[in-house]
């Protein structure tokens, strides 16, 4: 379904964006797995995308840092030649209680979760426009729709605004053959996530009709749907994949 066709996922070493880069490594894409500092892990992923179909390229880059972002968009170009799909992946967050959450903690939330989505689609589209053809899919959450956490109001806020770049980019290349979309996943059986309390993940698996966490694969199926061809007309959507919120 991808094949010929360039994704470039940010934070892609592990975790939903691991398993969004093997998925499209399964349908033939060649993935650029971008990472900050875990190398070891990028280079396993791309690995296993050449294994199973695809081809894999490993690009390391802080994205949370403007000055790094066009020079990888520009790494991509000269050695592939295009960017057909672009997934917003990385995200960071600070778990701490409302009176203790700091300004320099905020702005790397906000740097990485939203500032980095926006300049890298603002750098992407030109070349999705000039083909006539482009994917762009924001990694968001139901953190701030429907899962509300004093100690998480930052990344709560950050979600939310993803969502909103996402309506406001795909009113702006609806024409352009580009479409723009999100998904929302609550909680995710992944690393972030591997330090929480078990009984405050048992409480939480309450709220939802399917009562466990999703698995990472199973929003990546999600991400790669709103990426392919199958979801044509599908734009300025935010996909819930949340097991049901009760």
């Amino acid at each position: 379904m991808f094949k010929d066709k360039v994704v470039l996922i940010t934070g892609a070493s592990r975790g939903i964006g691991r398993a969004t880069a093997l998925e499209f490594g399964r349908q033939g894409a060649t993935v650029v797995v971008n990472y900050n500092h875990s190398k070891k892990e990028a280079d396993k992923v791309v690995k296993e995308i050449n294994a199973i179909g695809g081809v894999g390229f490993a690009i390391q880059a802080d994205i949370s840092k403007y000055e790094n972002l066009k020079p990888m968009v520009d790494k991509i170009v000269k050695k592939f030649g295009h960017i057909d799909v672009l997934v917003n992946n990385a995200g960071i967050v600070f778990d701490r209680e409302f009176e203790d959450i700091k300004y320099e903690e905020v702005l790397e939330v906000f740097k990485t979760n939203d500032i980095a989505p926006l300049f890298l689609s603002k750098l992407v589209a030109p070349i999705m426009v000039k083909n006539g053809y482009g994917k762009i899919v924001n990694v968001s959450s139901t953190s701030g729709m429907k899962d509300f956490c004093p100690g998480t109001a930052d990344y709560c806020m950050s979600k939310l605004a993803l969502q909103s770049l996402t309506k406001d980019l795909s009113m702006q290349f609806a024409n352009n053959g580009i479409n723009v979309n999100a998904v929302a996943p609550s909680w995710v059986d992944t690393d972030m996530n591997g330090d929480l309390p078990k009984e405050y993940l048992d409480e939480e698996m309450e709220k939802y009709h399917i009562k466990r966490l999703a698995k990472a694969e199973e929003i990546a199926n999600a991400i790669v749907f709103l990426a392919s061809d199958k979801a044509s007309y599908i734009t300025g959507h935010i996909l819930v994949v949340d097991g049901g919120h009760c």
